[in-house]
């Protein structure tokens, strides 16, 4: 086996959960294309509001969507006019792809404890840096020290590639602290993609962070 496999697929059920929680004999298809409908919609959505990941849970009658994000207000809005809006934006997209849509929708915002410990959090927060202008490598050692300083972190690594600051021949750079054990199961290593829009083109972002071993005892 090939050593480059995903971080998140490598340790599923191991110390990982899977995004999308329910089970379906007959309906699978019309399941499975609804939840890539509502993970598309709210990814290109909720873009800038710092959202580290997407789950969805189903059963017979009803479907819950968890969003966990750093900055719930920012999604709720004031008193709920915002998570209403997005829930009523959401079925509106789903009407028009033709997605079956759940008798009882619920749409839950949860807040990140340590979004400085968040892989998609921390690739966010560079994403927008870049977008910026500021100064690629000024942006990567300042998301490393901040990741570095947070509660539990015990290594990070962080890629950048493409046409940086604007150069015509694309390049990539990569800066690394502490150790990352991308083969021990039990190491829970958390692993973002993201991109940051350039007029020039695209710049790929993949950030690393551990955050220690998980065993039994600290799972239960």
């Amino acid at each position: 086996m090939s050593k480059v496999v995903h971080p998140y697929a490598h340790r599923l059920v191991i110390i990982r959960d899977w995004k999308s929680r329910w089970f379906a004999d007959k309906k699978y298809k019309t399941l499975l294309a609804s939840d890539v409908v509502i993970r598309e919609f709210l990814v290109k959505k909720l873009r800038g509001f710092y959202v580290s990941r997407i789950e969805i849970e189903r059963n017979v009658k009803s479907t819950k969507i968890m969003v966990h994000t750093s900055r719930p207000g920012m999604i709720i809005g004031r008193s709920g006019e915002g998570a209403a809006k997005l829930k009523a934006d959401l079925v509106t997209a789903m009407k028009k792809r033709g997605v079956s849509i759940p008798e009882d929708f619920k749409f839950d915002i949860v807040e990140v404890a340590n979004p400085d410990a968040d892989a998609a959090i921390v690739a966010c927060m560079i994403a927008e840096g870049l977008e910026k202008r500021l100064p690629y490598r000024r942006v990567i050692k300042q998301a490393i020290e901040k990741i570095m300083a947070a509660r539990g972190v015990k290594g990070a690594r962080i890629y950048v590639g493409g046409r940086l600051s604007g150069s015509e021949i694309a390049r990539s750079e990569q800066i690394k602290r502490g150790s990352i054990p991308l083969q021990t199961f039990r190491a829970d290593v958390d692993f973002a993609r993201e991109k940051a829009h350039m007029s020039y083109g695209d710049i790929g972002i993949k950030v690393w962070i551990y955050r220690g071993e998980v065993f039994n005892d600290n799972k239960k």
